[in-house]
């Protein structure tokens, strides 16, 4: 069996607040996948449109309808916006400039160098767990041109 995405092997539970969120803030969001679960479960999208936002994200989730864009999406909002602290111990230790996770827009790649890249991933496996590698596996899947290092960093 394959080894999970980044947001795969987070909780269900996780997974189904980060969703939950998306369609409670995002009228396009609860469309998209009310789109979604109507295609390919045969549900009508006036009763799923009635459903209350928990029970749509539980059967977003249950039914895996993310798509690999949405993964990264759903991880951003959580490691940038709802959770930053990782994110944060990460950038402080390798020195990159932010202000509460979230880099400067005109910021560019690669954000810090492969010593600086090692001593962002050593604070944050020394700060945050098994949360903390979900991070790093986040980064060198969908940011390794920005992190010199980061593949090798975390082996």
């Amino acid at each position: 069996m394959p080894n999970p995405t980044p947001y795969r092997s987070l909780p269900a539970e996780k997974r189904t607040a980060l969703v939950k969120h998306l369609i409670t803030s995002s009228k396009e969001g609860r469309a998209l996948y009310i789109q979604r679960l109507a295609a390919r479960n045969g549900f009508r999208p006036m009763t799923l449109q009635s459903w209350p936002a928990d029970k749509l994200a539980r059967e977003v989730v249950r039914t895996r309808a993310e798509t690999g864009d949405d993964e990264l999406s759903l991880l951003h909002l959580l490691y940038v916006e709802l959770e930053p602290a990782i994110q944060s111990t990460f950038l402080d230790a390798a020195g990159v400039a932010h202000q509460n996770g979230s880099m400067p827009d005109d910021i560019e790649a690669p954000y810090a160098n492969e010593d600086a890249v090692k001593r962002g991933v050593a604070a944050v496996r020394a700060q945050h767990g098994d949360d903390g590698e979900r991070y790093l596996q986040t980064l060198a899947r969908y940011s390794a041109d920005g992190w010199p290092g980061i593949a090798s960093a975390i082996e």
